[in-house]
């Protein structure tokens, strides 16, 4: 599903012009993945594995545009052409972003990764960083791993310190997200196609996505 033009997807929202930025995947495994996520019942190492496997359908919609290199290759038969990645490069929101990493690293193997590590205020919910560590992402297409997009602040700030590097081609992976994200990253940075698992309804008073999952980062490590 993707939404574009005027949307009635909800309330809150109806009639704003999300444009073309946001892709929901439909596809029964990540329905299937994201239910156990959803599941208040589940445990840290099978919520960490349904992150794994839904992160991996995530991944497969993102790179269907990505730029292969052509080369050769020798079969048992004969030479013919071989198609690989060139310069892709994974940056995980710290630390909830960890939780999707290795499926991009078991999907593209030869992926680069960076880190971006931010905190969110819990009164005002403004993005503060305290680590950051990036490869030159010239010519690179970054998939950037940001499991909830809640107010769209984290994102927003993660989008423009790979800009800052040289990224001109940024996709979010994102498992769960809010209209109120979504806005704020098609005014910020309507160029940066989102891939997600969920369009929920609205934020909480907390500025928790609602129905949503709770706390990426504490329900994958088990601190809650």
């Amino acid at each position: 599903m993707t939404l574009r033009g005027l949307t009635r997807t909800h309330d809150a929202f109806v009639g704003y012009r999300l444009g073309m930025n946001l892709t929901v995947i439909d596809h029964p495994l990540t329905r299937h993945y994201l239910t156990v996520l959803r599941d208040r019942t589940t445990a840290p190492p099978q919520f960490r594995e349904a992150a794994r496997g839904l992160t991996s359908t995530l991944v497969l919609e993102a790179t269907k545009r990505v730029p292969l290199e052509e080369f050769d290759i020798e079969t048992p038969m004969e030479t013919t052409k071989g198609y690989r990645f060139t310069n892709v490069v994974a940056v995980p929101v710290l630390r909830a972003g960890l939780g999707m990493l290795s499926a991009v690293l078991e999907t593209i193997p030869n992926v680069k990764v960076g880190f971006a590590g931010v905190a969110r205020d819990e009164e005002t919910a403004l993005p503060q960083e305290y680590y950051s560590k990036l490869p030159d992402l010239s010519d690179a297409t970054v998939l950037i791993c940001e499991p909830m997009l809640a107010t769209g602040g984290s994102l927003s700030w993660a989008v423009d310190k790979v800009k800052s590097s040289g990224a001109k081609y940024v996709i979010a992976l994102c498992v769960v997200t809010a209209p109120e994200g979504v806005k704020r990253m098609y005014e910020d940075h309507p160029d940066v196609k989102i891939i997600a698992a969920a369009f929920d309804r609205e934020l909480n008073e907390s500025y928790y996505i609602v129905p949503g999952l709770g706390d990426m980062g504490d329900r994958l490590f088990g601190t809650l």
